[in-house]
């Protein structure tokens, strides 16, 4: 009898272990992929160079220039908007029990950009110079802030239709498509009384890209990114418990009604910053934590880790490719993250009609 009892943490803590090699393993390959994508580019930097320039040693300003000015700031935006995105669909997927929700889907995203369009039209908050980056946003805060309260409406209302008795995981996504469409719309509108160049700003601010962060809004990018998934780490045993059904979570003392309020609350926020700035890039809240949940199950204490580097992985190959696949042109990411996405998305919703 009791040698069974011997076994048990036994085999939890190698399920345990197993669980964390999958995020470690991720955290490897993110520091390795990290290192290949300073050195590949329109220009090829050999890894002694790359190394050199990263640790303040480098004989060539060009190196630095190219390293310290260009593709370190643009693969890290890369890496804190894929890991924040996908930390914010795992949390939303969560919180609403339904495996097709994400900032993309759920029309957050297009609420954020309406937001967005919004202050730099209507709070002239936006400067707009043509040339390779064509948006500088001149107060990043009322932009952001704009894009806040934007997703916030499209959370609220998100969370009003789910709280409704008897929605299924169906209704949240065309709830999703109708605000998406909805915000679009309103987007579109701005565009149509915009000045030329305000409006090429516009359409060129919407395609996802990370090649337009500077250091300080990389900063705040971080800082709204790390603070979030701190608090969503701190909550994993809540979202374990509303996994299990609402009744369920409630006999275990979760107050869920606020766990959820907040959780949308601070998943919509992220999911603004992170648009504020870089513009729409989809799917990747929405694919990540899927695939995650099929390597490492529905626990939340690992798979919020697992789906923020795994995101963070996913959105820094993505831009890495993307600025391959044109060379000398650069890709918006955004554009390759839908080609990837779009046909992942279908084929979860094909899956899910059949089990």
């Amino acid at each position: 009898m009791h040698s069974d009892h011997g076994n048990v943490p036994e085999e939890y803590k190698r399920y345990l272990a197993g669980k964390a090699l999958v995020v470690v393993a991720c955290i490897l390959a993110l520091a390795g992929f990290l290192l290949l994508s300073l050195c590949v580019g329109a220009a090829g930097l050999p890894l002694g160079d790359v190394l050199a320039s990263l640790l303040g040693q480098s004989a060539s300003p060009r190196v630095d220039a190219i390293v310290r000015g260009i593709r370190l700031p643009q693969a890290l935006a890369a890496m804190v908007a894929g890991g924040g995105l996908a930390v914010a669909g795992a949390v939303m997927q969560a919180i609403l029990r339904n495996p097709l929700g994400s900032p993309f889907t759920l029309g957050i995203s297009h609420a954020a950009a309406f937001g967005a369009a919004f202050s730099v039209m209507a709070l002239d908050s936006g400067l707009m110079t043509s040339g390779q980056s064509a948006v500088n946003i001149t107060s990043p805060y009322v932009t952001t802030v704009s894009a806040f309260l934007a997703s916030l409406v499209a959370s609220g209302i998100i969370i009003a239709i789910s709280r409704t008795r008897g929605t299924r995981p169906e209704t949240m996504v065309l709830a999703g498509v109708a605000l998406g469409a909805l915000f679009t719309a309103g987007t579109m509108f701005l565009q149509y009384f915009a000045t030329d160049v305000q409006l090429s700003a516009m359409v060129f601010w919407t395609f996802g890209d990370t090649a337009r962060a500077s250091w300080t809004e990389l900063g705040l990018m971080s800082f709204a990114t790390l603070g979030c998934t701190l608090y969503f780490l701190a909550n994993s045993w809540n979202y374990n418990a509303i996994d299990a059904g609402d009744e369920t979570a409630r006999g275990l003392g979760v107050r869920v009604e606020r766990v959820r309020i907040v959780g949308m609350l601070l998943a919509s926020l992220v999911t603004a910053v992170l648009i504020a700035f870089l513009g729409i890039i989809g799917f990747v809240g929405l694919v990540v934590p899927h695939m995650f949940r099929r390597v490492i199950g529905a626990d939340h204490r690992f798979l919020l880790p697992a789906s923020l580097v795994g995101g963070a992985l996913l959105l820094l190959v993505s831009d890495t490719a993307a600025r391959l696949v044109m060379a000398p042109h650069l890709l918006p990411v955004s554009v390759l993250t839908a080609f990837l996405g779009a046909p992942t998305f279908l084929y979860l919703i094909v899956r899910g009609r059949r089990s």
